[in-house]
């Protein structure tokens, strides 16, 4: 018998039991979808966070102080003085993997304009601070080096300062702001960039010249850290090797000293989200996986009551000269159909829910052409594995036993 025969004889054996072969592919439908919109949600939840991370500069380096001991007490990073100016010369002038360098000190407190107020924190950098970290001025001006070598009472603001100190829209440019009780002219206004993948509000910010906030503010001399940024995310392993190498010289550690200081960059960061991303990525498409595996048992169940429900048709096909292989490719046939439709519905409703995710909760989505092949090529593999038994027990039926089954 002749392929196209068989799939006419297995579409009409399906049709005659609609429902039970829709609730067949009822498995295999909410398998497909849950795969394909579990493995969207991961991958566009590992794309914002690339994206965000590259927003904030993808080849930056921070550059901290590390624990060490002082007056015979191990002191906290945020408590050690080991960076000073001269750390930060010598990065900017020494080093020929890095593009741009900024000393950083900050301190928190209470902005004030009129009568409003709002708490946030100050940072002291140079210019390069906003290339480093991918910043634009939308109104004004960036402050100069003549402002930062002497100690200008200046500084920049982020949209979320600008909102809770001037919410009546007035313009924020050339208006005077209390940092405690110090004034500070605006200059310029900070682009808006939203929240970030870890919550914080990158709009929730205030820059002013480093110079001024170690002198008029915290009354320092050394730095609290040092931002820089690679020539390209190609070379910041080597930019991390020679700025420890700058920095071990500058403090005069021997070999066998541990480093004063800390230095990470953003690739770190981005590994260690895309790592956790990808793990859960894969939990999900486990846990959706299993509704694959209890749609496949669905049709082998369903298979196998077809079996023993057609048992009379299978001895009269077989008498009059069907052969076990026409069987066994009868009843193999109706389970791929049964998968094969069910894969194109659930790949369709694994769209559907992903770009309803995306319009309704608008949470990041990217489906992948991967998934839905792969998810497709499950679950007709499913079909055939878990329809071959209930295949092969009706071709290997004896006729004259059949035709007698009540």
């Amino acid at each position: 018998m002749n392929i196209g025969n068989l799939i006419k004889i297995s579409l009409r054996a399906l049709n005659n039991n609609k429902m039970r072969a829709f609730l067949t592919m009822l498995g295999i439908i909410i398998g497909v979808a849950s795969v394909i919109t579990m493995l969207a949600v991961g991958q566009g939840s590992k794309k914002s966070i690339q994206s965000q991370i590259s927003q904030m500069g993808s080849n930056m380096i921070m550059i901290q102080p590390g624990t060490g001991m002082m007056g015979g007490v191990r002191q906290s990073s945020s408590d050690m003085q080991s960076l000073k100016l001269e750390d930060y010369y010598a990065i900017r002038d020494k080093t020929s993997y890095i593009a741009a360098v900024s000393p950083s000190v900050s301190s928190g407190g209470q902005f004030i304009y009129g009568g409003n107020n709002y708490p946030a924190s100050i940072s002291g950098v140079t210019p390069e601070y906003l290339d480093i970290r991918k910043l634009e001025v939308d109104e004004g001006n960036v402050f100069s080096r003549q402002q930062v070598a002497s100690a200008a009472k200046v500084c920049l603001v982020g949209q979320t300062i600008i909102k809770n100190l001037f919410p009546n829209g007035e313009e924020p440019v050339g208006k005077v702001i209390r940092f405690n009780k110090i004034p500070f002219t605006i200059i310029g206004t900070i682009k808006a960039k939203g929240y970030n993948t870890m919550g914080m509000d990158q709009d929730n910010i205030v820059l002013a010249p480093y110079t001024t906030i170690q002198k008029r503010v915290l009354a320092i001399t050394y730095i609290q850290g040092i931002f820089a940024s690679a020539l390209s995310e190609n070379v910041t392993e080597k930019a991390i090797s020679e700025v420890s190498t700058i920095l071990r010289t500058n403090h005069k550690l021997k070999a066998s000293d541990q480093d004063d200081f800390n230095v990470r960059s953003q690739q770190e960061l981005s590994s260690m989200l895309t790592s956790t991303t990808d793990i859960l990525t894969i939990l999900l498409a486990c846990i959706a996986g299993i509704s694959l595996l209890v749609g496949g048992i669905g049709i082998m169940n369903i298979m196998y009551v077809s079996v023993t429900e057609r048992t009379r048709e299978i001895g009269l096909r077989m008498s009059i000269g069907a052969k076990g292989r026409d069987i066994l490719s009868q009843f193999l046939i109706e389970a791929i159909l049964i998968s094969f439709t069910g894969g194109i519905i659930g790949i369709i409703l694994g769209g559907g829910a992903s770009l309803l995710i995306k319009l309704v909760i608008h949470w990041p989505i990217s489906v992948q052409p991967y998934s839905v092949f792969l998810s497709f090529l499950v679950c007709t593999i499913t079909g055939v594995f878990f329809g071959w038994y209930p295949a092969k027990k009706a071709s290997q039926l004896d006729p004259i036993e059949a035709l007698r089954y009540e």
